[in-house]
C-alpha cells in the first residue's frame, strides 16, 4: 500500500499532507481563529478537487495541463492566501524585534535604513521589477521543461518548489514577522520613490499580498534560489539567463524593504533544506518504488 501511494506524483502527496495539516491546525484552534468553518470548507474542496484532478488528468489536453501546472499553481495561491486569517491567530506574537537586533549585530547598522544612501529612481525601478520576477521565475522554468517534454525533471522541480514554498509557509507560521516595511517606516527619511512605475507596482503587489506575517524566512530568496539550483541541474542555459535576475531579486528583497538581512540567510537556509529533504525523498521513493515494498 506504501508502495502504491509513493507511485502517486510527489507533488500531489505534499499538496495532500500540507492541506491535510492546515485543516487539522484550524480544526485544533478554531476558537481563536476568526470563521474556522470557512477555511475547513476551502482545504477540504481543495482535497476533493485535487483527487477528481488526479482522477480525470488523462481524458484530454487540457485536464493534463490542468493538473500539471494550474491546479498546483492555484494551490500554492490559495493556500499563501489563507494564511492571513491563521498565521497572526495562532501565533500573535511577531519575531520583528529579534530579527532587528539579529541584522544590527550582524551589520552593526539597519540595512534597509542605510541602503538610502544608494537609492536611486531607476535603481529603484530596476530592483522594484526584479523582486516582482519572482512570480514568472518558477514559471519560466516549469514551462521550459514541460514544453520540452522533461517529463521527469518537470515533476522534479515542481516538487521541490512546492517543497520550498511550503516550507516557508510552516517558517511564517513559526516564526510571524511583519518586515521593516511596515516595523522601520519611522527610521526610514522617506519612501522609496521609482522612476516610470516602480509605485504602481509596489502597490499592486502590497493590494495582492496583503498585511502577513511572512517576513521570515524570505521566500522570495528561497524559491529563487532553489529555482537556480533546478536550471543549473535540467536547463542550463536557463541558469545563465536566470542568474542575474535571481541575484538582483534576493538583493531587492532589503533594497526595497520587504525583508531583513536575517530574512535573506534564512532564504538561503531554506533553499538548502528544500535540496536536502527533496533529494532524500526522491532516493527513498526510488529504492521503494524499484523494489516494489
Amino acid at each position: 500500500m506504501l508502495a502504491e501511494l509513493l507511485r502517486q506524483r510527489p507533488a500531489d502527496l505534499l499538496n495532500l499532507l500540507l492541506l491535510l495539516m492546515l485543516t487539522a491546525l484550524v480544526a485544533l484552534g478554531h476558537t481563536r481563529i476568526d470563521n474556522p468553518p470557512l477555511l475547513i470548507a476551502l482545504y477540504s474542496g481543495m482535497i476533493l478537487l485535487q483527487i477528481m484532478v488526479i482522477r480525470i488528468k488523462d481524458r484530454g489536453r487540457f485536464l493534463s495541463l490542468l493538473h500539471a501546472l494550474l491546479f498546483p499553481t492555484v494551490s500554492i495561491l490559495l493556500i499563501f492566501d489563507s494564511l492571513e486569517k491563521i498565521v497572526h491567530k495562532l501565533n500573535p506574537r511577531d519575531i520583528d524585534p529579534l530579527l532587528i537586533r539579529l541584522d544590527y549585530i550582524l551589520l552593526g547598522c539597519y540595512p534597509t535604513v542605510s541602503l538610502e544612501k544608494i537609492a536611486t529612481p531607476l535603481l529603484t525601478e530596476v530592483l522594484q521589477f526584479s523582486y516582482a520576477s519572482y512570480y514568472l521565475i518558477p514559471f519560466a522554468l516549469g514551462i521550459t521543461l514541460y514544453r520540452k517534454k522533461k517529463q521527469a525533471e518537470f515533476e522534479r522541480a515542481l516538487f521541490f518548489i512546492m517543497l520550498c514554498f511550503y516550507l516557508s509557509y510552516v517558517g511564517y507560521l513559526l516564526f510571524p514577522a511583519l518586515g521593516p516595511r511596515y516595523t522601520m517606516a519611522h527610521l526610514q527619511t522617506g519612501g522609496l520613490q521609482g522612476w516610470l512605475f516602480a509605485d504602481h507596482l509596489q502597490a499592486v503587489l502590497n493590494s495582492l499580498e496583503g498585511i502577513k506575517r511572512d517576513a521570515f524566512p524570505s521566500g522570495h530568496t528561497g524559491i529563487a534560489l532553489t529555482v537556480l539550483y533546478l536550471a543549473g541541474r535540467f536547463e542550463r542555459r536557463l541558469f545563465f539567463v536566470l542568474l542575474p535576475v535571481v541575484t538582483a531579486l534576493v538583493f531587492s528583497t532589503v533594497y526595497c524593504r520587504y525583508h531583513y538581512v536575517i530574512d535573506v540567510i534564512g532564504g538561503i537556509g531554506l533553499t538548502l533544506l528544500t535540496i536536502i529533504i527533496g533529494e532524500v525523498f526522491y532516493g527513498y521513493r526510488s529504492k521503494r518504488v524499484n523494489t516494489g515494498r
